[in-house]
């Protein structure tokens, strides 16, 4: 295994290959964080950087992360640990937006102008948004609430993700790792360990409740959805949103019944064998027996840490899908 690991100054004039520690570590979340690079430098007379400073880095010449140093811890020993984010960190920017007749592929690619970020692939998502108000909120909350909307109304869930400093937004149909007859699949023999949960604590919800105050008749309109069976079970579990204008309150309240109306199912993957192409948002396929499941399908990865070290690689992954819902 060969890394490669760049880091630049940040005027842009120089770029330096620096000694770099074993014990590299690449973490992606899917939603509503960035991707981050954790390393450690030993510092000399040559090397020259900066918060700011450009951070490169490929494996076997895959392409894994291109971002910007943000932080760095020195010691007296002459070694700098460096924490870099790819260019979602500029994300968690606040402001206040109105737009209208926009889909969310359409509202990403207006922040990234406005923000000077790069975009790269942004697929169409199809689903209109009529109006939508957000006020003082991060860019990161305003787009994920962009793809719910596209997500309740059509069904289809997106991922963002920087891909080697572009923003790139793909379907899952998309996220697939491998092709036909060669995906990527871990089971007992690649995952040295695991941890599985189910509860009804976090993210579960059996009745849905929805208003919104209606400006034209001067009524506060209310939408509900529940199931008779989980409350009959579980007791209530509600969940509660006020409505934006030009939402549809009972196909929202419905669609988020189907999603929330279950138990969640976490699977976390520890020291699987890695493999660049894996991220957040990827899908691969899982064969393994947890007891009181078995699963054998495909499953979304929703956070993955990758850890390069002494010639070795692995990756530790939080998954979902299926009954799984993290």
């Amino acid at each position: 295994m060969y890394v490669e690991l760049l880091i630049g100054n940040v005027e842009g004039t120089k770029t330096y290959q620096p000694a770099v520690l074993e014990g590299i570590e690449w973490s992606t979340e899917r939603k509503n964080t960035p991707g981050k690079l954790v390393f450690k430098v030993i510092k000399d007379d040559i090397l020259d950087f900066s918060e700011g400073s450009p951070v490169r880095m490929r494996v076997d010449g895959d392409n894994i992360f291109f971002g910007f140093v943000f932080k760095q811890q020195r010691s007296k020993d002459g070694i700098i640990t460096v924490t870099a984010y790819d260019q979602l960190r500029y994300l968690k920017n606040k402001d206040t937006k109105v737009y209208e007749d926009k889909t969310a592929a359409q509202f990403i690619q207006m922040v990234a102008d406005e923000y000077a970020l790069t975009a790269g692939t942004l697929e169409d998502t199809k689903y209109v948004i009529e109006s939508r108000v957000e006020e003082n909120t991060s860019l990161f909350e305003m787009i994920a609430n962009a793809l719910d909307l596209t997500l309740t109304n059509t069904k289809q869930m997106y991922v963002l993700y920087d891909d080697f400093g572009k923003l790139t937004l793909k379907s899952l149909a998309s996220m697939d790792v491998g092709v036909p007859g060669a995906y990527l699949m871990i089971d007992e023999e690649t995952g040295e360990n695991y941890d599985y949960t189910s509860s009804i604590d976090d993210n579960t919800y059996n009745q849905i409740k929805l208003t919104y105050d209606n400006e034209e008749t001067g009524v506060r309109d209310v939408f509900m959805a529940k199931s008779t069976e989980n409350i009959n079970k579980w007791g209530i579990l509600q969940y509660f949103e006020t409505l934006q204008k030009g939402e549809n309150g009972q196909e929202k309240a419905n669609a988020l019944l189907e999603l929330y109306n279950q138990k969640t199912r976490s699977l976390q993957i520890t020291n699987a064998i890695g493999d660049n192409r894996v991220r957040a948002g990827s899908m691969i396929f899982i064969h393994l027996a947890l007891g009181d499941v078995k699963i054998k399908n495909r499953m979304l990865v929703e956070k993955c840490r990758h850890l390069y070290k002494e010639g070795e690689h692995w990756m530790d992954l939080t998954l979902r899908g299926g009954e799984f819902v993290v």
